[in-house]
Formats: C-alpha cells, structure tokens, sequence
C-alpha cells in the first residue's frame, strides 16, 4: 500500500508509504495443514475495510478490461481481456491462488507514472487469469513488458496448495537508459521472484528482502525469457533478463554479476527500512526460530550490514492461528515493547498516533511501527489447502489486535453483505458495514487498553476456535457432494452465516464494552452477568487509580496544587 500523499511528504523517512502493510509466508511443509499460508495487512490511514469479488466469467475477443489504480482510483486505460477469468474473492481466487504485497518504495528515480500498471491491477488480473503461483508470475511479468508499470517498488507473496513466492520489483524511471550497445531498455520493470523451500517460512514488510541469487542455469535459476518458453518445477529462482545490466547502465552497480544483490541495488537499507519495516520481519522469525536473537542490532537499525536471511527454517509447524497471532504482534517483550514507556499512558495501549518522526530539542526520535497497526482497512491470513473446497481466506477489517477473521471460501460466488464493496466508505458510516462497527470497539477500547483488549480477546478466539471447526466439518461435508455447484453453495453459505454471526457478536461485545467500561469505571461481574445489590441497583464499580509511575508523574509536574490541604499545616 504506497502513500497518497506523494512528494510533498516523501521527506519525512522516505515518505510513510515506506511503512504500511506486511506479509508473512508459511510453506506446506512449515504448516499443520499441509497448506501454504500468506498473511497481508493493508494499512492505509485512507484505506476502508471490504471485501472484492470478481465473479468468473468468459470473453469474447475484442473485449476489453479498464484498469485503474488501487489506491487512487484514478483512470489508467485499457487492456485487452482473457478469453477466462476465474472466481476471485478478496485476494484469492477459486484455485486457492493467494497474492499479498508490501510496497518499499526504493530508488525514487524508477517510479514512472507513464505505465500503465499498478501494483494493485497487477494482483487482481493475475487472480483472475493464474491458476497456480507459477502463472501468476508468468502473468505478472507479461503485464508490465506489454503495458509498463507505473507503481513504486513491490514485494508481492504469491503463494497456491504446493509453493510459496516472494517476487521483487522496481520500475525503470521514465528517462531513456541505453545498454552497453547503445540501445534504449525496454519499458517496464525489473524483478526477481525466489520460491520458499518448502519446509520454511518468509517475510516482507516494506523493505526489499532478496539480496543475491543464482544466476541462470536453466534449471534452478532462469530468466523470464526462459519462463516464457518453459517455466519447469525445478526452477526455484526467476528473473527479468535485464536485472543486473540496467543496475550497472544506471551506475547502481558495478560488481561481479555473482554478486549483484537485488534489494542492496534498487532498494538500499537504512536505518528506516530495519526499524520500522524489516523489524517486523524479526518478530515473526524469532518466534517461530531460535537463532535470531542475534538479529537485534538489525531490527533495531543499529547495525544495517548484518541483515537477516529471506527464510528460517522453524521450531514447530504453523496452523493459521499461529500467523494471525503474528500479525497481532507489538513487539511484545522486546526493547521495542510500546506498552513500557510513557507514551502508552496509564491503560499501557501498545499504539502512538503520527507521525512515526518527530523532534525535541533538535534531537530526532521515533515511534515504532508494530505489525499490528491502527491504521490497517483490512488484512487476512490466506490457507491454499486445495482448489474449490480448499481455499480459505480468513479475513478480517481493522486492527489486527482487536479485530476477528472470519472464514471466507474462496470459491464464493457472493461476498457477506458487512464486508461488501459499496456498503459505506472512508467517510461514509454505515451501520450495516463491518470496518465501522469494527472501528468503533476498537477505538473506544484504546482509551483503556489493558483492561478492554483482554475482554475483546476472549471473544476473538472463541469465535475464531469455532469458525476453525466449522471449516473442517464443511469442507469434509464438501468433499462428499457430488455436485461441484452444490460444493461451491455450501461453502458459499457457510462463508455469509459466518461473517453474519460475526457482526452479531460483535454488536453485543460493543453493548457490553460500553456499560462494562463508561465513565473510567469498571462494572463488577458475577456469574456472567453485571452484578446488582440485593435490591437490583447497579452494585458500586472498581475505580483502579493510575499505575505509580503515572501519580509520580503527576505530582512531578503539579504536584503543589493538588496537594491536600490540611489547615494549619
């Protein structure tokens, strides 16, 4: 998700696009259910939470599709349609192909707007027309050689039932490059794109994270030339022919081709790319690795040369819930752990408002940037277990934290009213849509953090513990009908029941949030219920004062006016 604010802020730590969104990477043989899993939070302070669905359809030729940019909205044009488009909901498609993207920004000289397209179009047309991650590079790679790419610098996961890929690229700056024979590059972009091995698992959070590669072999290693003709299931490392030589026309690079690093070229670190972006990556690795606690000079940008490898091999196997608590994460526990230090208030809420920068007595300081965010419109953890009955976003709107995903199959051919696209905006409410209801607990649940996001949490993971045992029961349900149609209806019920209850439960947790929480009291519970006197009133509420440190503060800083005053004394 890049920034709408463009250059008149790019300024402040390379623009605050350089810091939204993360995707985590599982492989089949890292997962408990032998699926490949992509989380993606799209974190925009302007971006409303809902869900898309392009319905499958055929073509005639001469049809043509409009693109347009995902975060702008703007007009780009036109391109010529496939003869098929698949079922595609939210950023899955009925193959149980699932693609997510981080935005790094890199070189700003490389961004032309003269292309035609985004990196948004780029996701949802290659679901629409890829059945396997193979093809959705193939299709991605083909778009930006015929129509150019107008977007910033991309990390993009793609990710179906068997593999799992990490595809870089940056974009070719709209002044002519010529090669060592004089002739201009062609337009587009330059990319790489590694496979996980299996067993393993990755990470991109607006940060490029591939660094060297093998060069073509022509099996484990080939270039988009050699994809176009013959993409084998040996090649686990696939790159645009032009990579290293438009680096070195460009005066980036002037190294041995064995040493040409991708993200150290067109997206060099800083002390902003391991703080607030890879750091995120970190998190997820040393809780599922035991070696990467070394790795915290670099989280913390103090020591930018000893970067992290792409992917870790880890501990034990992960089920999506264990993603999700990923993506739920605040640095919990480490040096960078938001809920210690004043900032967090006296209710310790793990969140600081931008901007991220800011200055006192002209020294610089930060806020950090967790994975879980305020700002997120909506994010999910994608299952590939297998096509039709198999594909699984579990899906949710706002803060990852305090929000709750819900099962959406795949192969939906209809999308829950709460989560549909239309059903208000970013400054339309409506009482009906999700990302609102959603907004509003967790914005209230802020000013006590401590004690409300423990309440929201209960009912986060009962809901989600059930919503894992009902996808079980109907894809085995599935599996037994005959009828493909009649799968896809059931799967598509179970998916709009879900999301329906969820809106339910969640009126009545924002009910209960209120009268348990309103005017900085505690309301006390008893069997269930709020507790009354023996005459029905409402029994007197906790009134817990502020943490020490906080009196201290206060006495510190106006402690002789509010000191009791006692005559005589």
């Amino acid at each position: 998700m890049k920034n709408v604010f463009l250059t008149a802020v790019m300024t402040l730590s390379a623009g605050l696009q350089a810091f939204a969104c993360t995707n985590f990477i599982v492989t089949r043989g890292a997962s408990k259910s032998g699926a490949c899993l992509i989380s993606y939070s799209a974190d925009s302070h302007v971006l409303y939470g809902e869900l898309y669905h392009y319905p499958a359809a055929l073509h005639q030729p001469g049809d043509m599709r409009k693109v347009y940019e995902w975060d702008s909205k703007k007009y780009l044009g036109e391109i010529p349609e496939a003869k098929e488009t698949y079922n595609v909901v939210g950023n899955m498609n009925e193959h149980a192909l699932a693609i997510g993207e981080t935005t790094f920004g890199g070189r700003h000289e490389l961004h032309d707007t003269s292309g035609l397209m985004d990196y948004g179009s780029l996701i949802y047309i290659a679901l629409q027309r890829a059945k396997t991650a193979r093809e959705a590079i193939k299709v991605i790679a083909n778009l930006i050689e015929k129509h150019g790419y107008c977007s910033e610098g991309e990390s993009f996961s793609i990710a179906d039932p068997n593999e799992a890929w990490i595809l870089e690229m940056i974009g070719k700056g709209s002044r002519e490059v010529k090669n060592a024979k004089g002739k201009p590059f062609a337009k587009g972009a330059v990319w790489v794109a590694v496979r996980i091995p299996d067993g393993y698992v990755s990470g991109h959070a607006n940060q490029a994270r591939i660094q060297t590669f093998p060069l073509a072999d022509g099996k484990k290693s080939i270039t988009a030339r050699q994809m176009n003709k013959n993409f084998p299931a040996s090649a686990e490392v696939v790159y645009a022919d032009d990579v290293v030589d438009f680096a070195r026309a460009c005066g980036y690079f002037s190294g041995k081709d064995a040493d040409f690093s991708f993200s150290d070229t067109y997206n060099p670190v800083d002390f902003g790319g391991a703080r607030f972006c890879d750091a995120r990556v970190w998190s997820f690795f040393k809780d599922v690795n035991d070696d990467m606690q070394p790795y915290l000079d670099y989280a913390l940008g103090h020591n930018l040369k000893h970067r992290m490898p792409l992917y870790v091999k880890p501990n034990r196997s992960l089920g999506a819930e264990d993603v999700a608590a990923a993506m739920r994460d605040h640095y919990e526990g480490t040096p960078m752990d938001m809920r210690t230090d004043v900032g967090a208030g006296a209710y310790a809420c793990p969140y600081r408002w931008r901007p991220m920068s800011w200055e006192l007595d002209s020294v610089k300081y930060i806020h950090e940037r967790a994975t879980a965010t305020q700002q997120t419109g909506f994010w999910f953890v994608a299952e590939s277990r297998a096509p039709r009955t198999g594909g699984i976003l579990w899906f949710a709107v706002d803060d990852a934290a305090t929000s709750c995903l819900t099962p959406i199959f795949s192969c939906s051919t209809s999308v829950p009213e709460c989560f549909a696209a239309g059903n208000g905006d970013m400054l339309t409410y409506s009482p009906t849509a999700a990302f609102w209801l959603f907004s509003r607990v967790t914005n209230f649940a802020y000013s006590r953090y401590n004690a409300m996001s423990a309440d929201i949490i209960k009912v986060q993971q009962a809901f989600e513990e059930e919503s894992r045992r009902l996808v079980d029961e109907a894809i085995r349900q599935a599996q037994r009908e005959a009828d493909p149609a009649q799968q896809v209806a059931m799967l598509t019920g179970l998916s709009t029941s879900r999301a329906s209850h969820l809106m339910k439960r969640w009126q009545q947790l924002d009910s209960y949030l209120l009268v348990k929480y309103i005017d900085g009291n505690i309301k006390r519970e008893k069997d269930g219920a709020f507790e009354r006197t023996p005459h029905g009133a409402c029994a007197p509420p906790l009134q817990p004062q502020l943490p020490e440190k906080f009196r201290r503060a206060i006495v510190t800083d106006n402690g002789e006016t509010l000191k009791e005053w006692t005559e005589g004394k």
